[in-house]
C-alpha cells in the first residue's frame, strides 16, 4: 500500500510541476508579446514632440497672457489712453519710478512704488504696496490685497486703468 501511495502522489507532484511549466510559459509568452507590441507601435513625431520651438512657447505665452487678463488705459497723464498692457505670470509693478513694470512718470499723484498686480491661480490681484495717496478699486480705497473682477476700475495716482480678461 505504500508504493501505490507514494505512486499516487509522485504522479500528482508530476502534474503539478507540468502546470506549473505551462503557467510560466504563458507569462513569460504575455510579456514578449506585449513587449513586442510597445517596441512596433509607431514612435512619436516631431508634432507631437514635448518640445517646443521658440515660436510655439512664445504663442503659448501670449495665450497664457490672453487668459489671465489685460490692462486697459482708461486715462492717464502718463500713458496712452486706450492702450493695452497684457498680464501673464509674473506679476507686475507700477508707479513714478522709471525700475516698475508699467512706470508712469507724469503721474505726480502715483508714488515711486504704488501697486502691484500679481496673477495667481485663482485669479489677479491687486495690492497697495505703501503708496502716499493710496490705490483705489471701483473707488474704493485697498486697504488689503483684492482680486480683480473684469471690468473692475483701478484708480493709481491720476491713472485709471480697466481690468478685462
Amino acid at each position: 500500500m505504500i508504493a501505490a501511495g507514494s505512486v499516487q502522489i509522485e504522479e500528482v507532484l508530476l502534474a503539478l510541476k507540468i502546470a506549473f511549466l505551462i503557467l510560466l510559459y504563458l507569462f513569460i509568452w504575455r510579456i514578449v508579446r506585449t513587449a513586442r507590441r510597445e517596441v512596433s507601435e509607431p514612435q512619436v513625431s516631431a508634432d507631437d514632440s514635448m518640445l517646443l520651438t521658440p515660436e510655439q512657447a512664445r504663442e503659448l505665452r501670449l495665450a497664457a497672457a490672453k487668459k489671465i487678463g489685460k490692462l486697459v488705459v482708461v486715462k492717464s497723464p502718463a500713458l496712452d489712453e486706450e492702450s493695452e498692457l497684457p498680464l501673464d505670470s509674473v506679476g507686475l509693478t507700477v508707479g513714478r519710478d522709471g525700475e516698475n513694470d508699467i512706470p508712469l512718470p507724469g503721474d505726480t499723484f502715483a508714488s515711486a512704488e504704488h501697486a502691484r498686480f500679481d496673477p495667481r491661480g485663482d485669479g489677479v490681484w491687486l495690492e497697495d504696496v505703501g503708496s502716499t495717496n493710496g490705490t483705489y478699486v471701483n473707488g474704493v480705497k485697498l486697504k488689503r490685497p483684492k482680486r480683480l473682477e473684469p471690468g473692475d476700475i483701478v484708480k493709481i495716482g491720476e491713472t485709471d486703468f480697466r481690468f478685462e480678461r
